[in-house]
């Protein structure tokens, strides 16, 4: 069992039996662990120990990370973040595929893929030459790649886990901007932006990314795109909440979203 299936069971038990307080004896055997053994590989995965990691992990949390990101995409939108010319300060940089190239079905396109190990799992990555267009985690990897390539059917595809390889270690390390090309509508784009604004560690409601959008009354139209998003983690759709501190809907998990939330929360205060 790999370090996240562990991590997973840990946070789902959480969430079926949070009311109870578990003890941490009663984690690290949902873990399948030892407690010594079970402090020394949270302390590995998330940097901190696991009865810190699992404040991160509650809904209060949550409630407490949109409370705390308020005023967050306002802010960033006063001092024009939301402008593409200034994209290219954050980590990620955004470049779209042409509406063309889109149609097209990648028609001319090489995409380069792989599988590799994450902290939150299994992952697939897809590159074109501007970049990653492509990241999912989890699902059978014969169904990942059948995804893709129903996304890009007249793409060409190329298995190169060494390029892949070296884009996923710029990903968590954050050494390196990462380009990502994306195809989508010019709203869905907004949204995509607007996401790109909220740091690591925070979270926005669905309300707040909907008005850093430009269209504050859409927020189900919001929640469409960021279900759309084809590009995990980078774009960070795990960081939208509902107002309530809910997490809403994941296309890789609920257990995941926590997961990444927490992890990104942990980090943010070590």
């Amino acid at each position: 069992m790999t370090t996240y299936e562990r991590v997973e069971k840990v946070i789902r038990y959480i969430e079926q039996n949070g009311s109870e307080q578990p003890r941490l004896a009663v984690l690290a055997k949902v873990a399948g662990l030892s407690e010594s053994r079970f402090h020394r590989l949270f302390h590995r995965w998330a940097g901190t120990t696991p009865k810190a990691f699992l404040k991160f992990v509650t809904n209060a949390r949550a409630k407490e990370l949109l409370r705390d990101s308020q005023d967050l995409l306002g802010a960033s939108l006063e001092l024009g973040l939301s402008g593409p010319g200034r994209l290219h300060d954050l980590f990620v940089t955004l470049d779209g595929v042409t509406p063309g190239e889109f149609k097209a079905g990648g028609k001319g396109l090489v995409l380069r893929w792989g599988f590799h190990e994450t902290p939150f799992g299994t992952a697939l990555i897809a590159l074109t030459a501007r970049g990653v267009c492509h990241f999912s985690f989890g699902g059978e990897r014969p169904r990942s790649l059948a995804v893709l390539k129903r996304r890009w059917p007249r793409a060409a595809f190329r298995q190169d886990r060494a390029e892949t390889g070296a884009v996923l270690r710029k990903v968590f390390s954050r050494k390196g901007r990462v380009p990502v090309s994306l195809a989508g509508t010019p709203f869905q784009v907004k949204v995509w932006e607007a996401l790109l604004r909220i740091p690591p560690g925070r979270a926005a409601s669905y309300g707040q990314v909907a008005a850093a959008a430009g269209r504050s009354k859409a927020v189900r139209a919001v929640g469409t795109a960021v279900g759309e998003n084809p590009v995990a983690f980078l774009i960070p759709c795990h960081r939208v909440l509902r107002s309530t501190g809910a997490l809403g809907g994941y296309r890789w998990g609920t257990a995941r979203k926590r997961a990444i939330l927490a992890w990104e929360a942990a980090k943010r205060v070590s």
